[in-house]
């Protein structure tokens, strides 16, 4: 028989979406919860059909049958608490970003080091339907060479809780940066710009005076990319966008987060008189990925009002709905079983380090003024 892990979920205010695909993953034989609201922890519990609630996260540190420790806590919290799971000797996943500050990225690629568990930063835009095509078409080629890579992500972090009054952009930018790592690899160096300004109370936690940066990268081989990211009193709708410039073939996701991308492809020229060569466009169905997932997973990538276990094949063809389109079942299997067949998660701690670090170095870039500034390698 094959070995089952079990696993206990940390912060369910956006973590509880995540117990059902724990609770149905066939290589997990149980799930517990932990949430500081014990109510919320009763009620997730009591709606998931899940027996073991946790108190403290340092109870599931005690508890010696938990493999795995899944932290979707507020930002302050996941560097210090990664280091607690990791030290008490379980695997950790943590939702992004992987830390605030350089030396807590060290911190903890040298814990994974000594401790010789996994880490995943669970990090969605790299499993949503837009960028697992995306990445389909890079590997059979069809975007040519790529020739530039660009992010976003625009959202409104007011009446949030208080911790994110103020942040620093892109200390929460691994949602812009993830997929240009991804593709184009490591970054180098970084030169960014802060822009607007806030009213006073924004800026006094963080000493952040900018709702908008946006930086340019240089990669290790040479390609070039830009990203943007917003969170304090910018009209922009929600979006996190990837945009993808290839020699034969372009891919720009939606305006709005919901919106399908387009796609432009460089046509024949044939015996065109216009200046230039031709270039169709059209707006791109996303297929389901649901086939790298295990049957029972399949649900989670439409969301379950949508999923029809009569004709599951016809109701998966679209993907739409899920959280975070369609990632987080993707999320949770690769790391069980990255676990189980004894390798790195795709998302390990150099690669969030490399994400995360980018990010950090570019809020220091844009304090000064955008100054080029290395960005370590881990």
């Amino acid at each position: 028989m094959s070995r089952k892990l079990s696993a206990a979920l940390v912060g369910l205010s956006f973590g509880a979406s995540f117990a059902p695909i724990w609770r149905d993953h066939p290589d997990v034989r149980e799930v517990g919860v932990c949430d500081l609201r014990s109510s919320l922890a009763a009620e997730t519990a009591r709606e998931y059909g899940i027996s073991k609630i946790y108190a403290s996260l340092e109870d599931i540190l005690k508890d010696d049958e938990v493999d795995i420790v899944h932290l979707v806590t507020p930002i302050p919290d996941h560097a210090r608490q990664t280091l607690q799971v990791l030290k008490a000797g379980k695997h950790c996943a943590c939702t992004v970003p992987m830390a605030t500050s350089l030396e807590d990225i060290r911190h903890i690629v040298e814990a994974v080091r000594v401790s010789g568990k996994n880490y995943m930063m669970m990090e969605t835009t790299l499993y949503t339907y837009p960028f697992l095509y995306i990445r389909s078409l890079v590997e059979k080629g069809e975007l040519g060479r790529i020739q530039l890579l660009r992010g976003s992500h625009y959202q409104d972090m007011e009446y949030w809780p208080d911790y994110w009054a103020g942040l620093p952009p892109f200390w929460y930018g691994t949602h812009a940066i993830a997929p240009l790592v991804a593709l184009g690899g490591r970054i180098e160096r970084v030169s960014c710009l802060g822009s607007g300004s806030m009213r006073e109370e924004l800026v006094r936690r963080y000493g952040n005076p900018y709702p908008v940066e946006t930086a340019h990268f240089r990669f290790a081989n040479g390609l070039a990319g830009e990203a943007t990211r917003s969170l304090f009193e910018t009209a922009r709708i929600y979006q996190e966008g990837l945009f993808v410039y290839g020699s034969r073939k372009s891919v720009e996701w939606g305006f709005a987060d919901s919106d399908l991308p387009v796609v432009s492809e460089l046509q024949e020229r044939g015996d065109s008189p216009w200046r230039g060569n031709p270039v169709r466009t059209h707006v791109q169905e996303m297929p389901n990925f649901y086939h790298r997932l295990p049957e029972p997973l399949w649900p989670y990538t439409v969301g379950s009002s949508l999923y029809d276990p009569t004709n599951p094949q016809l109701s998966l063809q679209k993907g739409a709905g899920a959280g975070h389109h369609g990632s987080h079942a993707h999320l949770v299997n690769e790391f069980v079983r990255s676990i189980l067949e004894e390798r790195k998660p795709e998302v390990d701690e150099i690669m969030a380090g490399h994400i995360t670090a980018a990010g950090i170095c570019a809020h220091e870039s844009a304090m000064r003024d955008g100054e080029w500034l290395a960005v370590p390698r881990f």
